[in-house]
């Protein structure tokens, strides 16, 4: 029986799998070398944390999601393999390090994220907001992408990120409304739209993105809801994957959807007013971002 990856260190026979969710492993060169300087300035990608199928892609085209804030996450998502527990102290080094190994990559589109730092009176928004301001320093041409968490809904944490003057603002809804309580327990589907809401009403001139994650038990309709709340909290662009479990102890796939409801829910997207829907198996919220804004029509 072959033996196929479906995340960094997951292996499944691949008979197990359907013929769209076989991605075979490439670029182990670049992947080690991109690590190695990684590791050098103490730095954390969500690539390598969230045991991303894409990273070999990613890596091998010198493009990386940065995570900040450390590498522990204070909340308990049942989805997520980003290791749980309490936070770490910051680093106050790693806004630098970020903007100096963008520049060593000569990235032209640079994607920030983070764990969540419940504990941290601003949720490390202030942290976030100097890594994008030393991003900006050091490759003043590049386009910014930050990928937030809620923050617990704290509009001036929100703020501070926004006013450091990221291109994008991204929050991940993650799932349908019904799933939160066993796929986000910490978080909440209302406080999520209205982060979301708020960063276009603060800053109407930067694009706003928002994911979401297929195969955990939620319906088509549920689907089509969830796309209609986040255009009217004005978002600009979805990105709609399959979850796949990184770890046993994680949340079980409940669904292999098919390419073709990928496409569908595309077409739902583009006709109620997205500017872009990308939509497929191994998409997320990240993964060729740089595209995914131009296709937007990112200035």
């Amino acid at each position: 029986m072959s033996l196929i990856q479906i995340a960094p260190g997951v292996r499944r026979p691949a008979e197990r799998l359907p013929e769209w969710l076989r991605k075979p492993e490439t670029a182990a060169v670049a992947v080690h070398d991109l690590k190695v300087e990684l590791r050098e300035r103490r730095l954390h990608t969500v690539c390598e944390s969230a045991r991303c199928p894409n990273m070999h892609d990613c890596f091998s085209r010198k493009t990386a999601t940065f995570m900040i804030l450390g590498n522990i996450c204070t909340r308990r998502c049942g989805f997520c393999a980003v290791p749980q527990g309490e936070g770490s102290p910051l680093d106050a080094g790693e806004p630098r390090h970020v903007a100096e190994m963008a520049a060593r990559m000569g990235l032209r589109y640079v994607v920030i994220t983070s764990v969540n730092r419940d504990e941290l009176a601003d949720g490390g928004s202030a942290h976030f907001a100097e890594t994008v301001r030393e991003t900006r320093r050091a490759l003043p041409d590049a386009k910014v992408e930050v990928l937030t968490p809620d923050f617990l809904g704290d509009r001036q944490a929100v703020a501070r990120v926004l006013d450091a003057g990221p291109d994008v603002f991204n929050h991940n809804m993650e799932t349908v409304s019904r799933l939160y309580s066993r796929v986000r327990p910490q978080a909440v589907y209302q406080r999520s739209l209205d982060v979301l809401a708020y960063a276009k009403q603060r800053r109407p001139d930067v694009l706003t993105k928002s994911g979401l994650m297929l195969g955990l038990g939620e319906g088509r309709e549920e689907v089509r809801q969830l796309l209609r709340d986040l255009r009217r909290a004005s978002v600009d662009v979805a990105t709609i994957g399959q979850y796949l479990q990184p770890r046993r102890n994680r949340l079980p796939v409940e669904e292999f959807v098919t390419p073709a409801q990928f496409d569908e829910y595309r077409e739902y997207g583009e006709a109620i007013g997205f500017r872009s829907v990308f939509s497929g198996p191994f998409v997320r919220s990240s993964y060729m971002a740089d595209l995914v804004a131009e296709g937007a029509q990112l200035p």
